[in-house]
């Protein structure tokens, strides 16, 4: 046998087999490295991945957590309660329903508060909202309040003082209930002097209210409205409104401002925190209020300033006017006001009392305001020139000097503040009148109690007309006099000054 012998490549066939052996082992083992080494790119392709994963959730976690805190303390964050708003029908239902099992009726003696939580009446959302959100889950809570009273004017012809009627309007906000009530807040001057009032709701139903309670000082006041009065349509509309944390606000926060402008209806309008308390005077009563760009015309007062939650933040009050100055609204910080609210919401609700039973109290006096008690070291409130003799307020202690600060414990500072409130109580009365007493160099709180008296019968009262007149007659010959008898004092000239209006019948 020949063996076969390749000259090209002098390789033999035996070394062929072998070479070819070899080589299909490296290609082999080649191919188990490229496959080892795709499974290793796909193992850390996964393990990036993963890496990754945990460090994006780590940075989105993160700026969770931070954007919760920085929403927190701008009033943007919202509670985790998912329900926008239930009306106050159903809330009554649920309350009902609850009695009706413990099979009795119950009446609650529990004192009404502003609705702080998220409970089912609040209008607060979940999230910040948009303008038109905040709107549309906030007007079921703002009314439009319209105010019939009597304007006083002194005639130019010295024919005494005139009277006409008045028509005014402005806002208010739903802030709670009790058992008979649906209450609102809104503005002391807002009611001031109202003789008939009446509350528009959501679904433009017009009801009659009356004045629960007013703080004058602070330019607060709480209305109430007989929740018999309101028909269960109209109930099922209206809700209760949140209160916010007037606090947490930061300068350059968005709000929005809803109320009755103008009179022509609820309006929106939105702006930004411009100030914090900002120092304001307004009817010689300085107040360190909210200010905003947010456009606040005559009607707003009274209305909602509403984060960017739907939450009251503030009550709003006044606008700078003037033709040089454009965007400059105030409004009542509501975690100042809250407090103040709920001592009026659980006051005793009155109503305007008739001629026959009108009562009067039987002092003449003069306001001393800020800048009076500040030149002449006299207490703020009302300074009692004279007592009627035989008057309820002579029987009840009262004195010439004194001044009057509390009227049944509403702060009073000036007669026509006593004169609205005595509208409101029959003759033969009790009221707790505080009152500030010199004693010394000193000022010392004294309570009196006094009964009031029927205006009716009182000899005084009916002789007001003529007294004004008289005051008014004699108020030139007063003015070109040097002596003493414009003032109260000692005698020497030292006083102040006294109003030659000021009359005994009230």
């Amino acid at each position: 046998m020949y063996e076969y012998y390749d000259y090209e490549n002098k390789v033999i066939p035996d070394e062929q087999e072998r070479i070819r052996a070899q080589m299909k082992e490296r290609a082999e083992k080649e191919k188990k490295e490229k496959k080892k080494e795709k499974r290793n790119k796909w193992f850390a392709c996964v393990l990036y991945a993963v890496i990754f994963g945990v460090i994006a959730g780590g940075v989105f976690q993160g700026v969770n957590i931070a954007g919760d805190y920085v929403r927190n303390k701008t009033g943007l964050n919202a509670d985790s309660n998912t329900e926008n708003k239930d009306t106050l029908s159903q809330r009554q239902e649920t309350l009902k329903a609850s009695d009706s099992e413990a099979g009795t009726e119950v009446k609650s003696e529990k004192k009404a508060s502003v609705n702080k939580s998220t409970a089912l009446t609040s209008v607060s959302a979940t999230g910040p909202m948009d303008v038109s959100t905040v709107a549309v889950n906030v007007m079921p809570s703002i009314v439009s309040i319209t105010n019939k009273g009597v304007q006083e004017v002194r005639s130019l012809f010295g024919h005494g003082i005139q009277e006409y009627e008045s028509v005014s309007a402005g806002s208010g906000i739903i802030i709670g209930e009790n058992d008979e009530e649906l209450l609102l807040v809104t503005n002391n001057h807002v009611v001031e002097g109202a003789n008939e009032l009446s509350v528009s709701f959501i679904d433009d139903e017009v009801v009659a209210a009356t004045v629960k309670g007013t703080d004058s000082d602070n330019d607060l006041a709480v209305i109430a409205v007989k929740l018999s009065d309101i028909k269960d349509s109209t109930m099922d509309k209206i809700s209760i409104a949140t209160m916010g944390n007037s606090d947490d606000l930061i300068i350059g926060q968005q709000v929005v401002a809803i109320g009755n402008a103008l009179g022509y209806g609820q309006s929106v309008t939105t702006g930004i925190i411009s100030a914090l308390e900002r120092e304001v005077e307004i009817d010689n009563l300085a107040s360190k209020l909210i200010q905003t760009d947010a456009a606040i015309n005559p009607g707003n007062s009274g209305g909602a300033l509403l984060n960017m939650k739907g939450e009251v933040v503030g009550i709003n009050s006044a606008k700078f006017a003037s033709s040089e100055i454009e965007g400059m609204g105030y409004a009542i910080p509501i975690s100042y006001a809250t407090p103040i609210i709920e001592e009026l919401m659980n006051r005793k609700t009155r109503e305007l009392v008739d001629k026959d039973d009108a009562s009067y109290l039987g002092i003449s006096g003069v306001s001393v305001t800020e800048d009076v008690s500040n030149s002449y070291g006299i207490p703020e409130g009302v300074y009692v020139s004279e007592v009627a003799e035989n008057g309820p307020a002579q029987e009840g202690g009262i004195e010439k000097g004194d001044v009057i600060c509390k009227f049944d414990g509403i702060t009073v500072s000036s007669m026509t503040e006593i004169k609205e409130q005595l509208n409101y109580y029959k003759a033969g009365e009790e009221v707790d009148i505080v009152v500030k007493r010199a004693d010394g160099t000193e000022y010392k709180d004294v309570k009196i109690k006094v009964t009031l008296g029927k205006k009716s019968e009182s000899e005084l009262a009916n002789e007001e007309s003529t007294e004004k007149e008289n005051n008014d007659g004699n108020n030139n010959s007063n003015n070109n006099s040097n002596n003493n008898n414009g003032f109260y004092g000692n005698g020497n000239g030292n006083g102040i000054y006294i109003d030659p209006f000021s009359i005994f019948g009230y």
